[in-house]
């Protein structure tokens, strides 16, 4: 590997470790084997290196929401059975000891005070919007639109938020993938074909 691997990997490990406040520039070069220059060289700064860092976390985790080592999605498409199955696979991430999630809380309440960072994570929010919505509908992400991408991509969004905070404070009172569901089931039911 480069020095840019290098320091991607190195990052990767401080932010699991030591979360996004606490991790310095000479905590990444210590890990990475690098050098101080090399942070600025490659990435511009040790923020955008530490906001690059968890998108590639995040981004390794989506082997997990398809249950790909249990041989992927079973349930149909666009079903409960399958929102339910891939917040079945999302939650047990959140269990995990040391978990990457409560490295999203903290950054997420970070936003304000690292805007450069915020508007990098916002992009790639809005592509992991894209992935979730082809993880609900079967639609490969590519054929995703535009308009889907801005509601139900949004609302698997904002759930994932509520999910990560949940878990991050109260895991014993978090809801698990039968309860989701069901709250989705009696919302579908409530709203009725009178609703539409």
């Amino acid at each position: 590997m480069g020095h840019r691997e290098d320091l991607l990997e190195g990052a990767k490990r401080c932010l699991l470790e030591k979360g996004f406040a606490r991790t310095t520039a000479r905590d990444i070069v210590k890990e990475s084997g690098t050098n101080l220059a090399s942070i600025g060289y490659h990435y511009g700064s040790k923020d955008a290196l530490l906001a690059q860092a968890y998108v590639s976390l995040v981004e390794g985790l989506s082997d997990a929401f398809t249950g790909e080592a249990n041989s992927g999605l079973s349930a149909a498409p666009g079903s409960l059975e399958r929102f339910r199955e891939v917040w079945s696979n999302v939650i047990a991430t959140m269990r995990e000891p040391g978990s990457l999630w409560r490295l999203s809380a903290e950054i997420a309440v970070m936003g304000d005070q690292l805007p450069d960072v915020r508007d990098h994570l916002a992009q790639a929010q809005r592509e992991g919007s894209r992935g979730f919505v082809a993880l609900m509908t079967g639609v490969p992400e590519e054929e995703v639109t535009e308009d889907a991408v801005d509601t139900l991509g949004s609302f698997y969004t904002l759930l994932m938020t509520g999910l990560i905070f949940q878990w991050s404070f109260a895991p014993q009172t978090a809801p698990d993938a039968d309860r989701l569901t069901e709250g989705l089931r009696r919302v579908i039911e409530a709203t009725g074909p009178a609703g539409r």
